[in-house]
Order: C-alpha cells, then sequence, then structure tokens
C-alpha cells in the first residue's frame, strides 16, 4: 500500500498548497479592501471564500476516499487526519478574511478602520501574509524546519493586537463605542488568523514526518 498511499497523500497535499494560497491572496485583498475601503475587492473575496469552501470539500473527499480505499492503520492514517485538519484551518483561514471584507462592506462608504487605527491595521496586515507565506512555502515544499520556526511566529500579531486595545481604551479615545468595537472585531480577525497559521505549521511538521517514515 505504501507507493499508492503516498500517490494519494500527494493529491491531497497539493490541493493543500492551492488552499493555502487562495486564503493568502484572500487575506492580502481583503486588506487592501479594508484600508482602502474598496467594496468591489471586499465583494471579490466573499466570492474567493466560496471557493475555498469547494477546495476543503475536495480534501475532504480525497482523504475519505484514501481512508476508505487505502485503510490506512497506525502513522498512515494519523497523516491522512493531519491533512484534514490542515484543510480544517485554512478553511477557517478564509473565512476570517472574508469577515475583514465584510466588515468593508458593512462599513461602505465610510472607512470600516478609523484613522487612529490605520497604521495598526496596515501593520497587521502585514504580519497576516508573512504568516501566510511560510505556510505556503512550507507545505509546497514539505518543508518542517521552516513550519517548526513558526510556532512563535504570531508573536508579533499578539503584540499589534494588544497595542490595538490600548488605543482604544484610552481615556482620550475620540471615535466612541462604534468604532472601538469595529476596531475589536477586526483585531480579532486578524488574531485567529494568525492563530490558525501557526496550526497549520503544526499539521505540516506531522505531515512531513509521516511522509518521511
Amino acid at each position: 500500500m505504501g507507493d499508492d498511499f503516498q500517490d494519494a497523500l500527494a493529491r491531497v497535499s497539493s490541493s493543500l498548497v492551492t488552499m493555502a494560497k487562495a486564503v493568502r491572496e484572500a487575506m492580502r485583498q481583503a486588506s487592501t479592501a479594508l484600508l482602502t475601503a474598496n467594496p468591489t475587492l471586499a465583494q471579490q473575496v466573499t466570492v474567493r471564500d466560496a471557493e475555498i469552501d469547494v477546495l476543503y470539500r475536495v480534501v475532504d473527499d480525497r482523504v475519505f476516499d484514501l481512508i476508505v480505499r487505502r485503510q490506512p492503520v497506525a502513522g498512515d492514517l494519523r497523516t491522512a487526519l493531519t491533512a484534514l485538519q490542515a484543510a480544517a484551518d485554512l478553511e477557517r483561514m478564509g473565512d476570517l478574511a472574508a469577515h475583514v471584507a465584510r466588515a468593508t462592506l458593512r462599513r461602505h462608504p465610510t472607512a470600516a478602520v478609523a484613522p487612529e487605527l490605520t497604521e495598526l491595521f496596515r501593520a497587521m496586515s502585514k504580519v497576516a501574509d508573512e504568516l501566510a507565506g511560510k505556510i505556503v512555502a512550507a507545505l509546497a515544499d514539505h518543508d518542517a524546519t521552516l513550519a517548526a520556526e513558526m510556532d512563535g511566529d504570531d508573536d508579533a500579531m499578539d503584540q499589534l493586537h494588544r497595542q490595538l486595545f490600548s488605543v482604544m481604551l484610552r481615556p482620550d479615545w475620540p471615535l466612541g463605542v462604534e468604532a472601538a468595537i469595529d476596531g475589536a472585531l477586526l483585531g480579532r480577525y486578524y488574531e485567529r488568523y494568525a492563530d490558525h497559521a501557526v496550526n497549520v505549521s503544526q499539521h505540516v511538521m506531522v505531515l512531513v514526518d509521516g511522509k518521511n517514515a
């Protein structure tokens, strides 16, 4: 079953790379839409989210077929299930990008990000893109070393998330509750996007170990 299993797993891995590229581009577009108040681009992200959901179902079907037809056990079964977990985290990253885009659409023609928070969200979008880029590379290259390095890579996002709240909770915050709620929700989307990226990196390490076993 060894070569047959690895061939089937390679098809799953290819789908995961496609998903990872899609969720990276989704958050890139969502961030640009957010920072420029661009409803057309935001709408494109919501369409892309539906495409990412389809990709998730492709991975789910392929893993199910792999398990039913090849009946893997022990390490091979763990590898197959880990691929499905990675797909679930990637699908959630796509959802979070869509949440950012929908925030832009809800507030249009007003900007969803207060001017006082623009640079913080610009920095958060940069960190999110860097994390997603590493995920694409780690999956495409079966790079467990790169994946392992990501364990603490979301520290920068956590720090920006704390800065966001420190700004909005200042006594002299001038924009009221609604703008603070928008900022808190958007900050949470970026923070969770980073968390799921780190989750994927941990799944990559399992996938690479299984491939090399």
